[in-house]
C-alpha cells in the first residue's frame, strides 16, 4: 500500500423542507412507509457542513467588502466640504459600516465556535449594512444630489438622461449584488427567496419613494424607467434563486455521496493500492471510525475485490488488543464496497521517527513486543501479514493507556488456503515494501511463513533504533538485492547507544536464512522481554511524551518508495 497513507485508520436551522426517506439506507431498508417532512440542514452532518461553508464564505465576503469601504470612506473624507447636505449622515454611516466589517472579520477569522444563527446574524451585518448604504446613495443620485449628497449646482437640472442613468446604475449594481448573494451564500430555497425578494424590492421602493417626493423625478421614473428597473430586478431574482437552488442541490448531493449506510465520511485520510480511507462518524452512535472503501471502478476487477474481501475476513478474525478492530462491512447501491474499523488517533512509527529521530531502546522494545503479540495471534490463525513496515504500525492512546501499538493494513495478508486457491497479485509479482521485505519473498516461490514477518519486524526495529532502514536506495530492485546479498550494518555502528543484547535480537531477525531467525512471534517477544532495557518504558514516560510530542520532521528517513510490485 502507498506509504503516503501514514495512518490508514486514523478517523437557526435552514428553513426549506424536502420530502425524503431516511438518508443513507439501501433500497432493501427503505421499505414502503409514509414520506416525512425533513427540515433541510436539520441533520447534524449537513447543518455542520453548512456552518463550515457559511463561515468560509462570509470570511471572503467580509474581507472583499472591507477593502472598498475603507477606500470610499477615505475618498469621501478628502473630498467633502462642511456645507454638504446629509454629508455627516453618509460619513457617519460609512464609519459605522467600517467598524462592523472589522468586527465581523475579527470574529470570522477567530477560533471562536459559532452557531448557525450567530453566523446568520453576521451575514445580515456583512450584506445588510452595505446594502443600506447603497440605498442611501441611490436615493441621493435620484434626487440629483450625487453620491455624497452634494447639492446640485445652480445650473444643474434633473434631466431625463440623468435620471435614466441613476436608474440604470442602480439596477446594474443591485443585479450584481443579488446574483452574488444568491450563488455565494448557502441557503435553502425558501430562505433564499425571502432574502432575495427583499433585496430586489428595496431599490424599486427607493425609486418609487423618490418619485413621490419629487414630482419632476416622478414624471420620468413612473413610466419607462420604473418598468426597466422592475424587469431587471425580476430577472436578477430568478437568476439568483435558480443559482442558489442549484448550488444547494449540488451541496446536498455531495453530502449524500459521502453517506455509507449509517456512516458519514468527514475527511479523506489517504489512499493506496487497495482503496481509499476516510475518517467517518456513525450517525446513531456518534462514534468516530475509519472507513476503507473500494470504488465500483476497482470493484469490477475481480482480483482487487477478492483482496479487499480477504482483508475484511482477515481482520475480523483477530481479537487481540494490538490488532485493529473491525466494526462493519457492506456495499452501497452504487457498488462501493467498504468496511468500518476503529479510528486510531495517533502517529505511525514512520511519523514518530520523522518527527523526533530514533527511539529510546526501552520504548522501541515496548512497542515491538506489542506488535509481536498481535502477530502471534495472526500467525496462529494462519495469517501472514506480508507488509510489516513503520507506516503500518500506529502508536496510539487507547483506554487511557499511552503508546498502544496497533498493527494495521492486512491488505496483503495470506493464509495457506488463500495461497493455494488464488494468487491475487499478478503472476510473478511481489508485493510489499522494498525496505522491509524478506529476501526469500522474491528469491523463492514457496508460500510465505511467519519468519518472513519476523524479518520485516526486525527491519522495523532497526529503523526505530537508527532512524534508517537496514538497506537504502532509490530503486526497489536494488534494495531487494541488498536484502539478499549484502550484510546488515550492525545498529551499534550507526548509533553506539543501542544496547548490545537488543542488537543481537535485531540481527537474528534479519538473518538471510529463515532457519536462523526466531521461529515465531512468540519467541521474538520473549527475546525482547529478556533485554536489559525491557520494562523500563513506563506509562508515566509515555504520557509525558504524548503531552510534549514534537510536531515537525527531525530526520529524512528516505522511506518514500511505494510498495514494490515487481514482475
Amino acid at each position: 500500500m502507498d506509504d503516503s497513507l501514514s495512518n490508514p485508520l486514523g478517523g437557526g436551522p435552514l428553513d426549506a423542507t424536502v420530502e425524503t426517506d431516511a438518508p443513507g439506507l439501501s433500497s432493501s431498508a427503505t421499505h414502503a412507509r409514509p414520506k416525512v417532512e425533513l427540515v433541510a440542514g436539520a441533520r447534524p452532518g449537513l447543518t455542520n457542513e453548512t456552518i463550515r461553508l457559511l463561515r468560509a464564505r462570509l470570511r471572503i465576503a467580509a474581507m472583499m467588502l472591507l477593502i472598498p469601504t475603507i477606500f470610499f470612506l477615505v475618498r469621501t473624507l478628502l473630498s467633502s466640504d462642511p456645507n454638504m447636505i446629509g454629508g455627516g449622515l453618509i460619513i457617519g454611516y460609512r464609519i459605522f459600516v467600517l467598524v462592523m466589517l472589522v468586527g465581523a472579520n475579527a470574529l470570522l477569522f477567530s477560533r471562536i465556535s459559532m452557531s448557525l444563527s450567530e453566523l446568520r446574524a453576521i451575514e445580515v451585518a456583512v450584506f445588510g449594512l452595505p446594502c443600506v448604504l447603497f440605498l442611501l446613495l441611490n436615493y441621493g443620485m435620484l434626487l440629483g444630489l450625487g453620491t455624497d449628497f452634494r447639492p446640485p449646482a445652480a445650473t444643474s437640472t434633473l434631466t431625463p438622461d440623468r435620471i435614466r442613468y441613476a436608474v440604470l446604475s442602480t439596477t446594474f449594481m443591485w443585479f450584481a449584488m443579488v446574483t452574488i448573494y444568491g450563488t455565494f451564500i448557502p441557503n435553502t430555497v425558501r430562505r433564499a427567496a425571502l432574502v432575495l425578494g427583499s433585496m430586489c424590492l428595496a431599490p424599486l421602493a427607493v425609486i418609487v419613494l423618490t418619485g413621490l417626493e419629487n414630482a419632476e423625478v416622478g414624471r420620468i421614473v413612473f413610466f419607462d424607467n420604473l418598468t426597466l428597473a422592475s424587469i431587471g430586478m425580476v430577472f436578477a431574482f430568478a437568476t439568483a434563486l435558480y443559482g442558489s437552488y442549484k448550488v444547494g442541490s449540488l451541496r446536498r448531493e455531495a453530502f449524500e455521496a459521502r453517506q455509507l449506510g449509517q456512516y458519514r465520511l468527514t475527511e479523506r485520510l489517504g489512499a493506496g493500492g487497495m482503496g481509499e480511507v476516510y475518517l467517518a462518524e456513525h450517525q446513531l452512535l456518534k462514534r468516530p471510525c475509519a472507513i476503507k472503501l473500494i470504488r465500483p471502478s476497482d470493484a469490477a476487477n475481480a482480483k482487487a475485490l477478492a483482496r479487499f474481501e480477504r482483508e475484511v475476513r482477515a481482520i475480523a478474525r483477530l481479537t487481540h488488543w494490538n490488532s485493529v478492530e473491525i466494526f462493519d462491512y457492506g456495499q452501497t447501491e452504487d457498488g462501493t464496497f467498504y468496511y468500518a474499523m476503529e479510528y486510531l488517533p495517533g502517529l505511525s512509527l514512520q511519523e514518530v521517527i520523522e518527527r523526533q529521530g530514533p527511539l529510546q531502546p526501552a520504548r522501541a522494545v515496548h512497542l515491538l513486543r506489542q506488535v509481536c503479540q498481535a502477530l502471534n495471534e495472526a500467525h496462529r490463525a494462519g495469517l501472514i501479514h506480508r507488509d510489516i513496515k513503520p507506516s503500518n504500525i500506529i502508536a496510539s492512546q487507547r483506554g487511557g493507556v499511552c503508546d498502544v501499538a496497533k498493527l494495521v493494513d492486512f491488505g496483503l495478508a495470506t493464509s495457506p488456503d488463500d495461497f493455494q486457491e488464488v494468487k491475487l497479485t499478478q503472476e510473478g509479482a511481489i508485493a510489499g515494501s522494498p525496505f522491509y521485505i524478506a529476501p526469500e519473498r522474491f528469491l523463492e516461490d514457496d508460500e510465505p511463513d511467519a519468519r518472513s514477518d519476523i524479518y520485516s519486524l526486525g527491519g522495523v526495529a532497526y529503523f526505530l533504533l537508527t532512524g534508517q532502514p537496514p538497506f537504502r536506495g532509490d530503486v526497489p530492485l536494488q534494495i531487494m538485492i541488498a536484502h539478499a546479498r549484502e550484510p546488515v550494518v550492525p545498529p551499534r555502528q550507526i548509533l553506539p547507544d543501542v544496547p548490545e543484547d537488543l542488537e543481537g535480537v535485531i540481527l537474528k531477525c534479519l538473518a538471510k536464512d529463515p532457519q536462523q531467525r526466531y521461529a515465531d512471534a512468540a519467541a521474538l517477544e520473549r527475546a525482547l522481554g529478556e533485554c536489559a532495557c525491557a520494562n523500563c518504558w513506563t506509562q508515566e514516560l509515555a504520557a509525558r511524551w504524548w503531552v510534549a510530542r514534537p510536531e515537525s520532521p527531525a530526520v529524512d528517513t528516505h522511506d518514500d518508495l511505494p510498495t514494490a510490485t515487481l514482475t
